[in-house]
């Protein structure tokens, strides 16, 4: 799940609306190196993210990464002062706040599948709010809905949260729904696509 979302829903709620998704891709920021698959042995990658580092050291075993916490802001102001050779954040979170400058590189989903329901934002309410559901129903966007219906049934079926490396991404392709899931070892040596 992206940071700060709940895995599952509080009792007497529901999930009915999602608005149309932003860009799910993770962003590579880093002054030393184009990509996190090319640092040298030794580099230190600032991560909180299991599900990115598990991605990561399957690539680059020679890497370490390091918990790496706080806003976007204190994130690159430590980036700045070199305390790790890089670090990954969502592309959608850098697009929403103006700060696409700070880019790299954008990794495609076969080098970094990203979180359960990245980029995507819902709007929670009461279930059996008829009113309020009929408001929400005009923002639903429902390939977006599909798509984070999907990938949090993954989740679920998998028992994880944002504490486990678990990816998954649906997207609808041609009116059909297409899913990558992975489930991986925190140190990246096993990884089940």
């Amino acid at each position: 799940m992206p940071s700060g979302a709940p895995e599952s829903l509080v009792p007497g709620t529901i999930l009915p609306c999602n608005l149309e998704r932003e860009d799910t891709r993770d962003a590579w920021i880093s002054p030393n190196c184009e990509s996190p698959f090319d640092l040298p042995a030794g580099s230190i990658v600032g991560t909180a993210s299991l599900r990115r580092q598990a991605q990561l050291l399957a690539r680059n075993p020679g890497i370490k990464c390091v918990n790496f916490r706080g806003n976007v802001q204190t994130r690159l102001k430590k980036l700045g002062e070199n305390v790790v050779d890089g670090t990954l954040l969502a592309n959608a979170g850098l697009r929403r706040m103006g700060m696409q400058e700070h880019i790299t590189k954008i990794l495609e989903f076969d080098e970094m599948l990203p979180a359960v329901a990245q980029g995507a934002i819902g709007i929670q309410c009461r279930e059996g709010d008829e009113r309020i559901m009929k408001y929400l129903e005009a923002l639903n966007h429902p390939p977006t809905k599909a798509a984070v219906d999907c990938e949090r049934a993954f989740l679920a079926a998998l028992d994880g949260n944002c504490r486990t490396p678990i990816a998954g991404q649906a997207r609808l392709v041609n009116g059909e729904l297409i899913f990558q899931g992975l489930i991986a070892k925190c140190d990246g040596s096993e990884m089940h696509k």
